[in-house]
């Protein structure tokens, strides 16, 4: 009679401990069970600072980009009228010009200054330009109203 009985119910065993989803004796490892909506929230918050940072800078590179269209932009509308304009003396490489809107719709450029017609001005300031090296023309101040 040698029919001992084992106690421990044989679903409650196991051939492969290492495997169990929780430590299987006192020896063991502390095993934590994770929370995984914890872990894919603190993930998903990471994630939408990262990629709203990387937004961010595409937002302002896409501003300065503008910005620089626009000064083109401006350099050309401003360009012609200078190309377009009278001018009575042959301007010199570096020097510092004014462009002005005769009340005809005409241009001119001048070497005087808005400040100094003083209280008479006898035509409307388009730009402060500068001729450059190259033969084109630098804006280096615009009226609001252009």
């Amino acid at each position: 009679m040698n029919d001992v009985k084992n106690p421990i119910d044989k679903d409650k065993i196991t051939e492969t401990p290492h495997l169990l989803p929780y430590a299987h004796h006192v020896g063991s490892a502390i095993i934590k069970p994770l929370d995984k909506g914890k872990t894919k929230g603190v993930a998903m918050k990471a994630m939408y600072q990262q990629t709203e940072t990387q937004l961010t800078q595409i937002k302002e590179q896409v501003e300065t980009l503008i910005r620089q269209a626009q000064a083109i932009h401006d350099r050309i509308h401003i360009s012609e009228k200078i190309y377009k304009a009278d001018c009575g003396f042959k301007p010199i490489h570096g020097s510092t010009y004014y462009l002005y809107e005769k009340k005809d719709k005409t241009w001119t450029i001048s070497m005087v200054s808005p400040s100094e017609w003083g209280n008479r001005m006898p035509y409307n300031f388009v730009a402060t330009i500068e001729l450059l090296a190259d033969s084109t023309w630098k804006i280096i101040e615009k009226s609001a109203d252009i």
